[in-house]
């Protein structure tokens, strides 16, 4: 199923990359962002791990430097009969973590330093637990493709804007139509980055689910992990994450702040739902 939604992902994303290059610069601009997205798929899956560590300044620690975090990372790695990952801590107050890499021979987990004052270790163990349940259930190659992916179209959306704006682009839209094209044009560079974020939302919400439920279950108290889930999702309210809206979706909580539009948007379920669930384990198998 994982690889099927893999390969829903960085096809339908590849596709919006040239739907992008063709409505401006023709079969030229498809070529062009063919091979663009070709290159960024390649980059995402072999150095996606990197590339979003580095966006959030998350250094990597040794049992030493963080005895509670790599502690329990270890315990749950063994419980899951799987390699020990790299373990990161990302300076900030916000409350999160995330995981990542293309594989589990391959994985990192990352917890702010705020997360490592707030929580108890009952708590920490969930949250860990969840992240780990990412990597097990193979989804980090999922979020990382679509963080770097997303990122590209949003990129190529702004450089479409200024190509209309100094008049890039001028003989294909004259081609189309003129006023005709230059409007389907305007169209593509706003519906282009929401279909990106839409096609992330279809999946991350269902892979929250399914970590939470594996999370739960490793480390066998769900009520632990709704109590971790309640504390950052207030934690997230007081002080967000200076996230990139294109990794939002890999956190443990969505880290940007706000109602209404955003909250329609989130990559991420209802938290009360998620709770919900969670205590249902905890009495017995969800419905």
């Amino acid at each position: 199923m994982n690889t099927t939604k893999t390969i829903i992902l960085m096809v339908g994303l590849t596709v919006l990359l040239v739907l992008i290059g063709g409505a401006f610069f023709g079969e030229r601009g498809m070529i062009m962002a063919f091979a663009f997205a070709s290159v960024m798929n390649l980059v995402s899956y072999w150095f996606n791990d990197k590339i979003v560590l580095r966006m959030y300044n998350a250094r990597e620690v040794t049992e030493s430097e963080a005895p509670v975090l790599y502690g329990i990372t270890r315990d749950l790695a063994q419980r899951m009969n799987m390699p020990m990952p790299k373990v990161y801590v990302i300076p900030t107050d916000a409350l999160n973590a995330f995981a990542t890499g293309r594989n589990p021979k391959h994985a990192a987990v990352a917890a702010t330093e705020g997360i490592l004052r707030l929580l108890t270790r009952e708590e920490l163990m969930g949250v860990m637990a969840h992240e780990l349940g990412h990597v097990t259930n193979r989804d980090i190659l999922i979020g990382t493709i679509a963080a770097t992916i997303a990122g590209a179209i949003s990129m190529l959306a702004h450089m479409a804007q200024w190509a209309m704006i100094f008049g890039g682009g001028g003989d294909r839209r004259d081609r189309n139509g003129g006023a005709g094209g230059a409007i389907a044009g305007i169209a593509m560079i706003i519906l282009a980055p929401i279909a990106a974020m839409l096609i992330q939302m279809a999946i991350s919400r269902s892979r929250e689910y399914e970590a939470d439920s594996t999370g739960a279950r490793i480390c066998g108290n769900p009520m632990a992990l709704a109590s971790a889930l309640k504390k950052l999702e207030a934690g997230a309210q007081r002080i967000p994450l200076n996230a990139n809206p294109a990794t939002a979706h890999m956190f443990i909580v969505n880290p940007l702040r706000g109602g209404g539009i955003v909250n329609l948007f989130s990559t991420h379920p209802p938290m009360a739902k998620r709770i919900e669930r969670l205590e249902q384990m905890a009495h017995g198998p969800i419905q």
